[in-house]
């Protein structure tokens, strides 16, 4: 009975921790490159990912058991990139492992991002930190899109309005045509009174 108990239990607990909608989790952000010294393998030099869609900027390297091919990782600048590729030293977590100072932290899963120069991959590894809490959205998910709203929008004040004539003419005339008013004035700008608040 406590078998049975302890099964249930695990297969709850493993099917609230599963990819049913966005996840956020622990990251050691590496980074590997095509061209320029060591770091590159054969397949990177020749931009070939593990599922053969070929390497570019947006991309970074996974362990599909942790975060499914296909899935959007979000870094915490707003920088989305899509998991394409997967490699020995993500998947055995050997940066988290060694660089990790707390057990959280060694964790981690590990995503390395792709770049095209060692310098450009160099630069990005300098300028943010190891350790990163990630947002995961699994393939197929849909995501709304943000509205794009700036403080001064040009707005039409007066929308173009069809009227017609209801009046019948009589045997002989002519109906007049459909008339529309005057376009209306485009190229006002109204500022947005709430577009300062919070800046």
């Amino acid at each position: 009975m406590k078998r049975l108990v302890l099964l249930l239990l695990f297969g709850v607990t493993a099917g609230a921790n599963g990819f049913t909608g966005d996840k956020s989790l622990l990251a050691r952000v590496t980074v590997y490159w095509a061209q320029g010294g060591h770091g590159a393998d054969q397949y990177t030099r020749q931009h070939k990912s593990a599922t053969g869609t070929r390497l570019r900027q947006g991309h970074c390297a996974v362990d599909p058991k942790k975060i499914p091919y296909g899935s959007r990782v979000v870094l915490p600048d707003g920088t989305t990139l899509a998991a394409v590729d997967t490699g020995t030293a993500v998947r055995n977590r050997k940066a988290a492992r060694r660089s990790g100072r707390t057990n959280y932290e060694r964790n981690a899963v590990v995503i390395d991002k792709f770049f095209e120069t060692k310098r450009q991959a160099l630069a990005w590894a300098n300028s943010n930190p190891p350790f990163v809490s990630v947002r995961v959205i699994p393939p197929n998910t849909l995501t709304v899109a943000k509205p794009n709203i700036t403080n001064s929008q040009r707005i039409a004040l007066n929308p173009a309005i069809t009227t017609t004539n209801a009046v019948t003419p009589g045997p002989g005339v002519v109906a007049p045509a459909t008339k529309a008013s005057p376009p209306a004035t485009i190229g006002v700008i109204i500022r947005n009174p709430l577009g300062r608040l919070g800046r």
